[in-house]
């Protein structure tokens, strides 16, 4: 008789609106997708959830989107049974009623808390370390991450080489920006931009604005199109609202399905993200990038940043590393980054091949699914 599918429970509190939930969506369906897996996604907070998955019903606590289980995490917890294997998203706290069916199962599940995203050395040294108990079920760490001995990124089945096509096809790609109404000059350089509120954003307008060359500015919904309204000194943009200012034309974008943002990113000569999963994916797209780090108390956060940057700039020339580390330094920062933007087009084609070169590399480690399904495996 065939073996009744694993079932995995993940659960997960929106923070910051749409990074969480943006990694354990992605996590959800790949698993179920490509694993052959009964998964449940538990998410507190379903109208962040409803941005990226349009055709959620906010208004059910139970209902099945592209295969996973999606249900409601409410205040009061339902009884239910708990899962073969349970992963705690981001440190978050399981409800007490669910720990309990836990302990209660004569086979204990495997319980994970899959952590942020950090290329700090010490992550190494902590994947897979046993944590704490509740009553016989034991906790482990798991840690995505960038070397081996990490749980590595998450990567569909195939990504790389359709990213690869479609960036070869050029009229799937006007295509592709046409359906969202984006029509750039053949010779306008295309930037995504993805961030937190940040002070910094105009002097890097202003120098955009400026140039001989012209740059066609796409910037998804989100914090940061406030600040891009103040420096065009409009009271308020929308999606589908397009303004230029000398060489720079900017235009607002609706948010878009995941995997259009995808080949948003794949379309992009520079795409500037923030979080994790815009952070994760734009690696993906090949691209040279700008990454806004989430900010956190006594500036931690420019640690967990100069870690990654060590690793990702250590193949690039002393020049173009610093002009990449201080672009970063200064966007993440809020300082103004202008000056900084003009050095980094100095190294331009040793920073296209490099994004290229960085994506390929990282493709060599097993994706996140594929290794919290082998770590359950090997864990039986």
């Amino acid at each position: 008789m065939p073996q009744p599918k694993t079932r995995w429970d993940i659960f997960c509190t929106v923070v910051d609106n749409y990074g969480d939930i943006g990694v354990t969506w992605r996590l959800a369906r790949q698993l179920v997708a490509e694993h052959a897996l009964t998964v449940r996604l538990w998410v507190d907070d379903l109208r962040a959830f409803e941005r990226l998955c349009p055709e959620l019903d906010i208004h059910l606590d139970t209902q099945w989107q592209q295969g996973v289980e999606v249900r409601h995490w409410p205040a009061e917890w339902p009884e239910t049974d708990a899962a073969d294997v349970v992963i705690a998203a981001f440190a978050c706290q399981l409800p007490t009623r669910y720990m309990d069916a836990m302990a209660e199962r004569q086979q204990r599940p495997l319980w994970l808390n899959l952590d942020y995203l950090s290329a700090e050395d010490w992550v190494v040294g902590c994947h897979r370390l046993p944590s704490v108990k509740y009553k016989s079920v034991q906790r482990y760490f798991f840690f995505p991450g960038f070397q081996p001995d990490t749980g590595g990124l998450l990567r569909e089945r195939n990504l790389i080489e359709q990213r690869q096509a479609f960036q070869r096809d050029r009229a799937s790609q006007r295509q592709f920006l046409q359906g969202l109404g984006i029509a750039p000059a053949s010779d306008a350089l295309l930037i995504s931009l993805f961030a937190y509120e940040n002070p910094g954003l105009a002097s890097w307008l202003d120098v955009l604005a400026a140039d001989v060359s012209p740059t066609h500015l796409l910037v998804p919904e989100g914090r940061i199109v406030g600040d891009v309204a103040r420096w065009l000194e409009v009271e308020s943009l929308k999606a589908g609202d397009l303004q230029i200012r000398g060489a720079l034309t900017v235009q607002v974008v609706p948010f878009i399905h995941q995997d259009q943002y995808d080949r948003l990113l794949w379309c992009c000569d520079f795409n500037a993200v923030r979080g994790e999963d815009s952070f994760v994916r734009a690696q993906w797209a090949g691209r040279p990038m700008l990454w806004h780090i989430y900010q956190q108390d006594e500036d931690i956060h420019m640690d967990k940043l100069d870690a990654f940057l060590a690793l990702y700039t250590r193949a690039l020339s002393p020049a173009a590393a610093d002009a990449t580390s201080g672009f970063w330094r200064a966007w993440c920062s809020g300082q103004p980054v202008g000056q900084h933007w003009l050095a980094v087009r100095e190294h331009w084609s040793q920073l296209q091949s490099h994004a290229e070169a960085w994506s390929l590399e990282q493709a060599l480690q097993a994706d996140l699914a594929t290794a919290l399904v082998h770590f359950y495996r090997n864990w039986l």
